[in-house]
């Protein structure tokens, strides 16, 4: 009986998903074509392309396992970039060596990296949970809310250390960003975020609040901590995300995560979740995560100038929400 519904569940899955996993194939065969027409060699049948392309992507799709639950929830959240900036400038303060003369805290060098990493988790979730505090007890809509948060958050990045870089770190603060540990550390994620949606009252709250807010208070959710809780897991993966790109780079600065939140929507709304709010799946958007890094590493394999990646990205995201308004009205006519 396990088995049979296991069976069932996998092919609900590959039902759902198919629409985008062909647009995932369509764009993976057109730079492949591409890749031997204009430049005599494999696109896709390279493995280390095929890690880079997977590695640079684990980041955002960290940030879009979050903004999976919040879209999912009718909410949005513009903030991620912003806050995964401030987290990184924080766990980079704590994780620097007594022999560097600019420290940002001389007293407070060689720490176990247990101790950045909890702190700039810790940054991000509470701004996290601070948006979702904003949005349920002010009414104040969830766009302007986060937009406030983005530049907030960005603020305190800026005269955390008054612009300045952050480095030199303990050697055990690398291996959060080395080899292939952020995409272990991304499936990781995406799998424990997609049981909790598809098989826990969380996931069942967040569906029922995004297909029908009040409907959802009147059945005795209570709506306003359920938003607290999506907004602080959100926060808790910036915090993760920022993590792993400190460690990467071996630095830190204000400036990190520029538009990165807006990378993490479109892949989110290319993955099939409704802007609308009740529909989404943590598994559509692993592949709107792998789609734009698909065409992200295909315009550079293809040495195409990089300007035209953001207005690609930008058309897709367009078609993406018309096709989402299409479906709803559908749904709605029937």
């Amino acid at each position: 009986m396990t088995m049979i519904n296991f069976q069932k569940a996998y092919t609900n899955l590959l039902s759902e998903d198919r629409g985008i996993l062909l647009v995932l194939i369509g764009a993976v065969f057109i730079f492949e074509l591409l890749g031997w027409i204009m430049q005599g060699q494999t696109f896709i049948f390279n493995s280390q392309r095929l890690f880079i392309i997977i590695l640079q992507m684990a980041i955002i799709g960290i940030m879009a396992i979050g903004v999976t639950q919040i879209i999912i929830m009718a909410g949005i959240d513009l903030s991620g970039g912003s806050i995964i900036a401030i987290a990184g400038l924080v766990a980079a303060s704590l994780a620097q060596t007594s022999d560097n003369f600019r420290a940002v805290y001389p007293t407070l060098t060689d720490l176990p990296v247990i101790v950045p990493v909890l702190a700039g988790i810790a940054v991000a979730t509470l701004l996290g949970w601070f948006n979702g505090a904003v949005i349920a007890f002010t009414k104040i809509p969830a766009f302007i809310a986060t937009l406030a948060m983005l530049v907030i958050a960005r603020g305190l990045a800026r005269g955390y250390t008054s612009g300045k870089q952050v480095s030199f770190f303990v050697e055990d603060f690398g291996v959060f960003g080395s080899g292939a540990t952020p995409i272990w550390i991304f499936l990781s994620l995406a799998l424990i975020f997609h049981i909790l949606l598809t098989t826990t009252v969380y996931g069942r709250h967040n569906y029922a609040i995004g297909s029908n807010e009040q409907g959802a208070r009147m059945a005795g959710i209570n709506v306003k901590r359920h938003k607290m809780l999506v907004y602080s897991m959100a926060g808790f993966l910036y915090g993760i995300a920022a993590i792993i790109q400190t460690s990467r780079a071996e630095t830190a600065q204000s400036g990190t995560g520029l538009m990165w939140e807006l990378d993490a929507i479109a892949a989110v709304v290319i993955g099939g979740t409704s802007l609308m709010g009740g529909v989404g799946r943590i598994t559509g958007t692993i592949i709107g995560v792998l789609i734009l890094g698909i065409i992200t590493s295909g315009f550079i394999f293809l040495r195409i100038d990089v300007f035209y990646i953001a207005i690609v990205k930008g058309i897709i995201l367009v078609v993406a929400v018309v096709v989402d308004q299409y479906r709803h009205k559908n749904s709605h006519n029937r």
